[in-house]
């Protein structure tokens, strides 16, 4: 479980060809304090560590990723790709997003940034299955942030939403660096899911 705080900022420095891909992260964390199995989210992709750094030494660790996790998310398992990186929710820790899974449910796609003031408006299209569970004023993790929803646009292409990136945001996550076109990695609200679930139990009731 992940609130979509950005604590880190990793980046891939080695990518293995195995079953599955072994990659490996250099961060900021001190890894004495992350156990071997324990999940690091990286760019929303909920991860299990399987390899560390030893203590004193610069911050390291890797993750096995599988097929099926490559086929579902963005394109970012490659050497110098960096990542967005939250530990898992403790007890006690402050809710300061909103509840994230580490589940990617699709890739959207950029299809505009504008300036806002001192912020960003940055749009995002998304295939049909997705759009019944974004709506104004909602929450939506791309690539493991969590954002507010501004607004909600159905169209013949597909559905766009948009987001305003707050300088903060910017500079501490990588969506400072995003471009038009880039494929981003998107996680639904859990309790749009389920609400959508529901109804449409309800609804053969």
């Amino acid at each position: 479980m992940f609130t979509g705080i950005i604590t880190d900022i990793g980046t891939i420095t080695r990518v293995e060809p195995r079953g599955d891909r072994r990659v490996t992260i250099s961060c900021g964390y001190d890894l004495g304090e992350v156990d071997l199995g324990a999940s690091i989210a990286c760019s929303g992709v909920c991860l299990t560590v399987v390899d560390k750094s030893a203590p004193g030494q610069p911050g390291w660790f890797s993750v096995d990723v599988s097929g099926e996790t490559v086929s579902r998310t963005a394109d970012q398992w490659r050497e110098g790709r960096r990542l967005n990186l939250e530990r898992a929710l403790r007890v006690g820790d402050e809710l300061g997003g909103h509840i994230v899974t580490g589940h990617v449910d699709g890739v959207a796609e950029v299809v505009r940034i504008e300036p806002a003031g001192d912020s960003k408006l940055v749009g995002f299209r998304v295939a049909g299955d997705l759009a019944p569970y974004i709506a104004p004023k909602g929450s939506v993790t791309v690539d493991g942030v969590s954002l507010t929803v501004n607004a909600v646009t159905d169209g013949p292409e597909g559905t766009e939403f948009q987001v305003n990136l707050i300088p903060h945001t910017r500079q501490v996550t990588t969506l400072g660096t995003l471009e038009r076109g880039q494929a981003v990695n998107i996680e639904i609200d859990v309790l749009a899911r389920y609400l959508n679930r529901m109804q449409s139990l309800l609804g053969k009731a």
